[in-house]
């Protein structure tokens, strides 16, 4: 099965400077997509038709997309694991704090089928919108992940997947502790990555089960939100 992921950062002609908390980037710093190109891309790039939507969720930032998925495994809609399609502006793998270590060194070192309690993760100040796919990886929900990013999008992907120099390999998520409790665990899987950095260049024509938006209204100016309803003609909200 097949899950489209989509941020509203990423319909946006450049990326923001993160906001405080409460705020929104200035106006001035990126504008809005046409609707005529959302659509072109929506249509053309993922293979999306507004006359037959599917099943979906807004949620206001990115992280809420975990609670989705599980609902929809929960109810014996989404199949585990599934691909992830991630149209974003950020790979949100752990760049940047608190960073991939936790996720690394605790988390692959718990059981793999509770690792996805992840209302403790949030106790703890761990999980949020910038790393909760890094966190996805380390549940082993997902067997294949596509980024479609945006030319403007920074450089924000971790070492283990990246290779020296040009191009990008499988992501495998290893650490001291989960070579640790390989014998009860088993290994990490090897997941298939592959990156786009061109919107234009997108061609992607599996059949999703799914699609959830995030607002992400620290990345994304107020003019943004007038995207919203554009995107949502695709989906039945949920």
């Amino acid at each position: 099965m097949w899950v489209l992921d989509l941020d509203l950062d990423f319909f946006l002609s450049d990326c923001c400077p993160l906001a405080p908390k409460g705020g929104r980037p200035s106006p001035t710093h990126a504008k809005p997509w046409t609707e005529q190109s959302i659509v072109s891309f929506l249509e053309n790039g993922l293979g999306l038709n507004e006359t037959h939507p599917i099943p979906g969720r807004i949620t206001e930032t990115h992280d809420g997309a975990l609670s989705f998925w599980k609902e929809r495994m929960e109810a014996g809609l989404l199949g585990k694991p599934f691909s992830v399609v991630h149209v974003d502006a950020h790979a949100d793998l752990g760049i940047g704090k608190p960073g991939p270590g936790f996720v690394l060194n605790n988390v692959l070192g718990i059981p793999p089928k509770v690792r996805d309690a992840f209302d403790r993760y949030y106790e703890q100040k761990q999980l949020d919108e910038a790393n909760y796919l890094l966190f996805a990886l380390a549940f082993r929900w997902i067997d294949a992940l596509t980024l479609v990013r945006d030319p403007f999008s920074r450089h924000d992907l971790p070492p283990f997947c990246k290779r020296e120099g040009e191009g990008y390999r499988p992501i495998r998520l290893e650490s001291f502790v989960s070579k640790m409790f390989e014998g009860a665990y088993g290994q990490e899987p090897e997941i298939p990555f592959t990156v786009y950095n061109d919107p234009a260049s997108v061609r992607i024509r599996e059949p999703f089960a799914c699609m959830n938006l995030a607002l992400s209204p620290r990345y994304a100016p107020k003019d943004a939100d007038a995207l919203v309803p554009i995107i949502a003609r695709y989906m039945t909200l949920e």
